[in-house]
Parts: C-alpha cells; sequence; structure tokens
C-alpha cells in the first residue's frame, strides 16, 4: 500500500475484514462516497441516516455488509437511542452528516441549526459512543471553517442576528476544535483512540441546497457539473483520515490549488482552529449545552 498521499485512492485501502465503520449521513453526498468505499474493502458499514427510506435505497446501491439504522443528529433524544441500542466494537466512527447555509431553524432541542446539527450532534453522538470506538473518530470539517468565529457569548447569533454563512462556518470551526480537544482528552485518558478530521474540498453533493430558491440550485448544480469533484473521489481525505497512520488531531484535504480538489494530503487549519484555550472551553460549554460528558471519563 502506497504511504505517498499525492495520489492515493481508495484502491489504497487495508482490508476491513468485518470491522464496523459507522457513517453519519451516508444515504448521499461524501458519506455514500464513504461507505460504499469502505463497504468494497470489506468493512461492515452502518448508514446513520435521518430517512430510512432514502437510507435503505442507498444501502442497496452500496452492497457489501451494510445496515441502516435512523439518526437524527438535530434531536438529542434520537442520539440517544441510537447510542444505548449499540452492542459491540465500532473500529471508525465517520461524523459526516450535516446542514450547510439553511434558512435561520431550531433543533428540537432548541439549538441553532447547523450549530446544533454538526456540531452539538456529533459531540453527543461521539461521546455516547465512545467506549465502543476502538481505532478513531474522523470528523467532517470545511474550508468555511476560516469564516467561522466562536462567540460564547451569542453563539445562537440571537445578538448579531443570523448569518448562513457565518453560521455554518462557525460549525465547521468547532469540528476541528471538538477535534482537537478530543485527541487531547483521549491521550490524557490513555486512549488508544486517535481523533482526525478531514474536509473534501469543492464536491458535487446536495449540501447547501436545502430549501433554496429552484434557479439558484440549478445553477450550483451547473457549477458543480463541470467544477466539482465527484463523492467518490470527494470522499477520499475521510477515507485517508480513517485508514492511515496520522497523528493524532491530523487534518486531511485534497492537494489541489485552495483545497479545492485533488488527493488527500494533510492541510493547514486558522489560528482559531488550532487554539487550544478555545478548544477547551467550547467543549465545556458543549457538555454543559448537551448533558453529555466525555465518554471515557
Amino acid at each position: 500500500m502506497r504511504m505517498s498521499s499525492s495520489h492515493w485512492t481508495a484502491a489504497d485501502l487495508p482490508e476491513f475484514d468485518g470491522r464496523t465503520v459507522v457513517v453519519t449521513g451516508a444515504n448521499s453526498g461524501v458519506g455514500f462516497g464513504t461507505a460504499t468505499a469502505l463497504a468494497r474493502a470489506g468493512a461492515h458499514v452502518v448508514l446513520a441516516v435521518r430517512d430510512i427510506d432514502r437510507g435503505n435505497d442507498a444501502a442497496r446501491r452500496i452492497g457489501g455488509s451494510n445496515e441502516v439504522r435512523r439518526l437524527d443528529l438535530a434531536d438529542s433524544d434520537s442520539i440517544r437511542e441510537f447510542a444505548a441500542e449499540w452492542e459491540g466494537e465500532i473500529s471508525i466512527l465517520v461524523n459526516n452528516a450535516g446542514v450547510a447555509m439553511v434558512p435561520e431553524g431550531r433543533t428540537k432541542d432548541g439549538f441553532e441549526m447547523q450549530f446544533g446539527t454538526n456540531h452539538l450532534g456529533h459531540f453527543a453522538l461521539t461521546n455516547r459512543l465512545l467506549p465502543h470506538i476502538t481505532d478513531r473518530v474522523v470528523n467532517l470539517a470545511s474550508g468555511a471553517h476560516r469564516v467561522g468565529t466562536i462567540d460564547f457569548d451569542d453563539l445562537d447569533f440571537a445578538e448579531s442576528g443570523y448569518r448562513p454563512v457565518q453560521a455554518y462556518g462557525r460549525s465547521k470551526l468547532a469540528n476541528l476544535l471538538f477535534t482537537l480537544e478530543l485527541e487531547r482528552r483521549l491521550r490524557r485518558a490513555g486512549s488508544a483512540v486517535r481523533s482526525l478530521a478531514a474536509h473534501p474540498g469543492y464536491a458535487a453533493t446536495e449540501l447547501g441546497t436545502r430549501d433554496r430558491n429552484k434557479y439558484l440550485v440549478g445553477i450550483v448544480h451547473l457549477a458543480g457539473r463541470y467544477f466539482a469533484q465527484p463523492p467518490e473521489k470527494a470522499a477520499l481525505p475521510t477515507l485517508f483520515a480513517a485508514t492511515q497512520d496520522l497523528p493524532g488531531a491530523s487534518y486531511v484535504g485534497p492537494d489541489g490549488r485552495n483545497e479545492l480538489h485533488g488527493y488527500p494530503t494533510l492541510v493547514g487549519r486558522s489560528a482559531q482552529a488550532s487554539n487550544v484555550q478555545t478548544a477547551q472551553r467550547l467543549w465545556d460549554v458543549s457538555e454543559d449545552l448537551t448533558g453529555v460528558r466525555f465518554g471515557l471519563a
């Protein structure tokens, strides 16, 4: 197996020999590409999805060894039920699902939709499943984290006013800070599990088109057809982070210009995303908001 990231592809995946991998949002886009590649490598893939019917359709197309389980990351009861019903080991948890630049809304628990789903939902899920995880957690971030800021006095934009792009950037910045602090806590606990992050670059998916003007969505799809990476290639950074021998808290993305296209490699992040103190404070706040503590405490 090649260890250079310059032209690493899904053909370089190791054999999974029936190991279990959970992929949130696996019924479409990058999650579907990730789940398909892992199933072909021999993994038992659990598609953790909000819509069971769409999940079952995706599972038929993915093939191999898989199953579909319902998970709504915007609902703490759904997260609790998913984790409570789990038995056995999870080799890798891929926190892939998310919403992007949606109109202002709230999760079932009252959190701003993007921060609540993309960060708090995966924060709670990861910690509830952590006693079962044996290898690593991979969080899906985005280059949009660079436009994000963490305002602890106004996490839901109640004071400053809701802005979809900034809210998305905040949620993706939170994903990277969560990755950083989770890795620190895992090392302190003496765990062998690693925490890593990845971003797909410019991917041809439905992300960010929900509830949008049909004309604008059509333009996005047209642009994606010519410029975006297909889901199977956009999934490569996730697959690389999930399987290669990388240091904890590593961040993987495409190696092309502006990290929009290409093959997986280690990439940089903003100074805010590297701030240890902010990561620790965000963890504490996330525990208070979700009522979920570190899974190996």
